[in-house]
This record gives C-alpha cells, sequence and structure tokens, in this order.
C-alpha cells in the first residue's frame, strides 16, 4: 500500500468515527448567548445614562465594561459562567466576559500556590498571549496606517 493510499484510507477512519457536531444548533445557541450577553451589556448602559444623564457615552461605555468583567468575575467564581459557556460557547467568550473569566478561572484555579507564585504568576497563562498578540497587531496596524497616511 502506498503512502497516499494510506492517508487517504486513515482520514475516511477518522472522519467515520468522529462524532458529528451539531454545528446548526451551536451556533445558534452562541448567537444567543453573545446577544443576550450584549443586550445586558446595553440595559446597563441605559441605566447608567438614566441616572446620570450628563455623563458622557465614553464614560458610560467604560462604566458597562466594568460592570460586565465585575460580574463575569462573580460569575465564574461561583461555577455559574462554566454552565453558561457551555450552553453558549464561543457566545460567551467573544464578548469582554470571556477575557474576564480566562483571568478570573486562572487565579482561582491557581490561588493555591500563593499570591506570588499563584495567582500574581499563573493569572495570565490564558489571557497573556492574547494580550501580547492584540498589542502587537495594533502596532502593526498603527505602522501600516501612518505609512499609508503619509502618502
Amino acid at each position: 500500500m502506498n503512502k497516499s493510499q494510506r492517508n487517504q484510507d486513515y482520514l475516511m477512519y477518522v472522519e467515520k468515527q468522529s462524532p458529528k457536531s451539531p454545528w446548526l444548533s451551536s451556533l445558534f445557541r452562541a448567537f444567543i448567548m453573545g446577544g443576550t450577553i450584549c443586550c445586558f451589556g446595553q440595559m446597563i448602559g441605559d441605566v447608567i445614562k438614566s441616572f446620570f444623564p450628563t455623563m458622557d457615552l465614553l464614560t458610560v461605555g467604560a462604566w458597562v465594561n466594568i460592570s460586565v468583567i465585575a460580574l463575569t468575575i462573580i460569575l465564574t467564581a461561583f461555577g455559574i459562567f462554566d454552565v453558561l459557556a457551555k450552553y453558549g460557547g464561543a457566545g460567551t467568550f467573544i464578548p469582554i466576559s470571556g477575557f474576564a473569566n480566562s483571568i478570573a478561572s486562572c487565579a482561582i484555579e491557581y490561588k493555591k500556590e500563593g499570591l506570588v507564585f499563584g495567582v500574581g504568576a499563573k493569572m495570565f497563562y490564558v489571557a497573556g498571549p492574547v494580550i501580547v498578540n492584540g498589542v502587537s497587531y495594533s502596532m502593526l496596524v498603527g505602522i501600516i496606517y501612518f505609512i499609508i497616511s503619509l502618502f
């Protein structure tokens, strides 16, 4: 048996053994969960704006982010966010709530190792690469934008 036939047989075997994922229902649940989180954030913003009508939208947005992050950390601490994430999949991790969950869950997991070597050192295991890539790509886009604006 040649190498390409062996690879093709293996791929057919893997395809046959792999469970079929219900991608349509997963997509729908992610859409509902992400939309619910975003609608909840909008509701927080509307409530803040109704209590403080002179507050500018940038400040309201900052308070919405703080509120969603705080609520996500509280839900992560009580194990509720994990239940929501099992249902909503990527819908819970795309908004800012996923970033807050990744930091809070690492902090909770490693708190038994102490504040410095546990929480301080390992809190950004999951979120660290996201921060590094976000900053790096932002710099790259900024440089490209700067070069384009010169012309």
